[in-house]
């Protein structure tokens, strides 16, 4: 048995391979995740496709989508995913020079896509926590998309964006996180007040 980094009533993080961790937890309703995929150098200036460790482990994503009756990845247009009828697509009118206009998200659902247009200086509060974060209001709207899921998995968790927005919308959450330094960052996050997002 893992023992988690961090737990609460809504919320667990596991600090870990996603890999090892994955097959020992149940069913989810919801994986919602945003695995790496190589951007972080570009973004400051850098080389496509730069190799990091969680890029390796982020490329067989088969067990990431078994973990879940539904499933959001953002950045699926990276991956080797199956065909999917439902695209989420984040639009940012502000987006500069070195940064796509929008990002693309894979999900499993039987329905139309749909846009969330959201600026990036909007998100200035929540920058600086990781170096390729997405926004809460975002990850709450891919929550709400969903068929009222009341546990949510990310896989890939980051700073805790996913963890933090299932928590201020009344949802248990599951977070798995390589790096330990995140881990401290999201369950720091947790422990803060939960906001008012017009959760059920």
């Amino acid at each position: 048995m893992i023992k988690p980094f961090y737990e609460d009533s809504a919320v667990t993080i596991y600090h870990g391979d996603c890999r090892e961790i994955l097959p020992t937890l149940p069913k989810v309703d919801l994986v919602l995740t945003d695995p790496p995929y190589g951007l972080g150098k570009k973004l400051s200036g850098g080389s496509w496709g730069g190799t990091f460790h969680w890029d390796k482990v982020a490329q067989d994503l088969s067990s990431t989508i078994a973990a879940g009756k539904e499933v959001v990845i953002w950045g699926g247009n990276y991956f080797k995913l199956p065909l999917s009828r439902c695209w989420l697509i984040w639009s940012k009118p502000d987006a500069p020079p070195s940064m796509a206009d929008f990002d693309m998200a894979w999900t499993s659902f039987d329905r139309p896509g749909r846009i969330f247009k959201y600026s990036i200086s909007a998100t200035n509060k929540e920058r600086g926590l990781h170096p390729t974060p997405k926004p809460l209001m975002l990850i709450s709207w891919c929550i709400t998309l969903a068929d009222n899921p009341q546990t949510i998995l990310d896989p890939f968790m980051g700073s805790g964006t996913t963890l933090r927005a299932a928590k201020d919308l009344g949802r248990k959450a599951i977070g798995i996180e390589l790096e330990e330094k995140y881990c401290e960052i999201a369950a720091k996050r947790m422990g803060q007040e939960v906001l008012d997002l017009g959760g059920q």
